[in-house]
């Protein structure tokens, strides 16, 4: 059996990858980075460190690594013979990937198994938005080979911190993980993918994760940059941050349950598992990390925006989440692009014209106004 999996970062090596290997998988990387891809290749086996609470080390053998940007041929045969295509690498890169994926499946044999396909993202529907690249670019062509392959969604959760200097290709990662993944698609023949669970409704699972772990994590960060914090794990030891953090989740947990009918004591215990992991102090993560691309953050139907309006729309309580916008709103990196380009726009636009292009928020909309007044607060700061 085969995987190719684009993005051979820390989430693809440490997360993605390690299960992939652990399932049988012969392992693809694909890459765009040189270096990385040079690395991967030069080395027979790396090791996974899990660390904190339950942790062992896990060693990945039988993998190789393309240079998508050198050798596109070669990630095209690849994936012409893989049982199984994967990525990690952002949801505004996957139009970038898309065009490997068709013109794999264009040379696929049309008499074999289709290619399970499956984007791991920090997005709703990334595998449906992967899927719609492809078919685009596919245009009239897209009959000939749509049988060639199924799309799953999936929801992923696994903290990957930056890794130290000198760490080499090995990963440094927590010993918790989740991987969801739709079952429908694969009819009576899912991956093999020790670990994960196939669900026929993913969509809670995916809002659970993302309202909860996403929108924590970026609280957590944007909190403690404002206080001038480094580390993830002493902003969330800091009382006022996490009863702010914690704050923001039992918002989160109120739609989860209004919305999907989930347990309130099994969100509960959900919470207090996110916020150990986000505690552990062996995961040397930082703010910077977790807070960057501000922009992408506060998008409509991102981690802040996503269950706040649709919190307000119910009329649920939602000052916690709109207090960690306004966090979000501060961070101020300039080693972060996104963080530049948040703190051009509020000083060069009006209000209600950041609210609309930053949230996509209608001025109709119940929560409009109080990212309107967030914004504006945050411009007269920096006059």
């Amino acid at each position: 059996m085969k995987a190719v999996h684009f993005g051979a970062g820390n989430i693809g090596r440490g997360f993605v990858g390690l299960l992939l290997h652990e399932g049988g998988y012969e392992l693809v990387f694909s890459d765009v980075a040189a270096p990385l891809v040079d690395a991967i290749n030069d080395a027979s086996e790396y090791t996974v460190h899990e660390v904190g609470d339950g942790g062992t080390d896990k060693v990945v053998t039988g993998f190789s690594a393309i240079n998508s940007a050198d050798d596109p041929q070669a990630v095209a045969d690849a994936v012409a013979t893989a049982n199984v295509v994967t990525t990690a690498v952002g949801p505004t890169i996957l139009k970038f990937v898309a065009p490997h994926i068709l013109a794999g499946l264009a040379l696929r044999d049309p008499a074999a198994p289709p290619l399970q396909v499956m984007a791991c993202e920090n997005a709703i529907g990334a595998t449906d938005q992967l899927r719609e690249h492809i078919v685009a670019l596919a245009g009239d062509g897209w009959d000939a080979v749509a049988s060639r392959a199924v799309f799953a969604n999936t929801a992923v959760d696994r903290i990957v911190p930056a890794q130290p200097a000198g760490a080499g290709v090995d990963v440094t990662v927590e010993p918790f993980f989740e991987w969801a993944i739709e079952r429908p698609p694969f009819g009576d023949d899912p991956p093999n993918i020790p670990g994960a669970h196939f669900v026929d409704d993913l969509e809670p699972y995916i809002e659970r994760k993302l309202f909860t772990v996403n929108t924590g994590h970026a609280t957590t960060a944007y909190f403690g940059a404002q206080a001038g914090i480094e580390q993830v794990s002493d902003a969330l030891a800091d009382p006022a941050i996490g009863t702010k953090v914690a704050s923001a989740l039992e918002e989160t947990s109120a739609l989860l349950e209004a919305k999907h009918g989930l347990d309130a004591a099994e969100l509960a215990d959900y919470r207090a598992t996110i916020l150990r992991r986000f505690a552990n102090p062996e995961l040397p993560d930082t703010v910077g990390r977790v807070g960057r691309q501000p922009l992408r953050k506060l998008s409509r139907h991102e981690r802040f925006v996503g269950p706040a309006a649709e919190a307000a729309e119910r009329g649920l309580g939602v000052d916690a989440l709109v207090a960690a916008m306004a966090a979000a709103l501060e961070f101020d990196d300039p080693a972060d692009e996104q963080s530049v380009e948040l703190q051009r726009l509020l000083r060069e636009q009006d209000a209600v014209t950041f609210t609309a292009e930053v949230t996509g928020l209608e001025p109709s909309h119940p929560l409009h106004p109080r990212i309107v007044e967030i914004v504006a607060a945050r411009q007269a700061a920096l006059t």
